[in-house]
């Protein structure tokens, strides 16, 4: 049904750390996707559901060579490993050398996960992780296939600032210019705050009312709790209720605010390509009518 696009300005705001929480407590079939060029990092800090370390090789390296003879969406697939929890996971490239392998491939990889949750056989929503899009990063071609992105930032004042003039280029970038609250593009640019949870929502309406006011396109759709003990428990480095922590239950509130939100938007968007696909099928299976006929 849709592809979420989670990606940062610059620093290290917990990209990561935010499409594994959102991932974990998503409401339907969910596919992680780490598409940093910069390389993943889930390798190194996740086990693999039979309890030994992921493959490195599996994921987005194994699927450059795929892609390059055209990629169905469900062949994505053939490419993902289960993490300890059952959470699926393309695991991303190990070092920023190997981006060069998907020179090209990142409009088809964004069709193909835009295109997932229409599958037939194994339909599946895609969170992918882009990491920082500072710079002239390859990642931000998956953006024009996505439903929503997501910039994550923390609340320090030069992170937010950062995040209103990444909002508003990348509104430029993906709708023509600067839009207000009321005419928002496609795909829709949201702002994830990692806050405290003392003051998250006053500050989540004070940065609300900055980026309408910058006509950036972008408004904030939810708050992550700043929550060390948490990413340590979800990343399986320390023991812990992982449902309890202050980060999954930001996590699940995040997720229930933008179904409820753009969910139906999205189901009906599925809809109306899946009418389109199936009139376009039906257009193909007829037979050509003879030159001549009726006369």
């Amino acid at each position: 049904m849709a592809l979420i696009a989670l990606a940062a300005d610059k620093g290290s705001p917990g990209v990561t750390t935010a499409a594994v929480a959102l991932a974990a407590v998503w409401p339907r079939r969910v596919l992680l996707a780490e598409t940093d060029p910069a390389g993943g990092d889930l390798v190194y800090r996740s086990a693999a559901a039979h309890g030994g370390p992921l493959n490195p090789n599996t994921g987005m390296l194994s699927i450059a060579a795929t892609a390059r003879r055209g990629l169905v969406p469900d062949q994505l697939w053939d490419h993902a490993q289960p993490l300890s929890g059952g959470l699926d996971v393309l695991v991303g490239l190990g070092i920023a050398e190997q981006a060069a392998g998907l020179a090209g491939l990142w409009p088809t990889l964004g069709h193909a996960f835009a295109a997932l949750g229409d599958s037939p056989h194994a339909p599946a929503d895609v969170i992918a992780d882009c990491g920082r899009i500072s710079g002239d990063t390859p990642a931000v071609e998956l953006f024009p296939h996505a439903s929503l992105v997501l910039l994550v930032s923390r609340t320090e004042p030069e992170a937010l600032a950062r995040v209103r003039d990444r909002a508003a280029a990348l509104a430029n970038k993906l709708h023509g210019g600067p839009r207000g609250a009321a005419n928002l593009g496609n795909p829709v640019i949201g702002v994830v705050l990692v806050a405290d949870t003392g003051n998250a929502a006053k500050l989540a309406s004070q940065v609300n009312d900055m980026l309408v006011h910058a006509q950036t396109g972008a408004r904030v759709v939810g708050t992550l709790a700043d929550d060390p003990a948490g990413a340590e428990q979800l990343a399986g480095r320390r023991r812990g209720r992982l449902d309890k922590s202050l980060l999954i239950r930001s996590a699940r509130k995040v997720t229930a605010d933008v179904y409820q939100q753009y969910g139906a938007a999205w189901a009906a968007h599925a809809h109306a390509q899946a009418q389109v696909q199936a009139q376009a099928q039906a257009h193909a299976q007829q037979p050509p009518q003879a030159h001549g006929a009726g006369r």
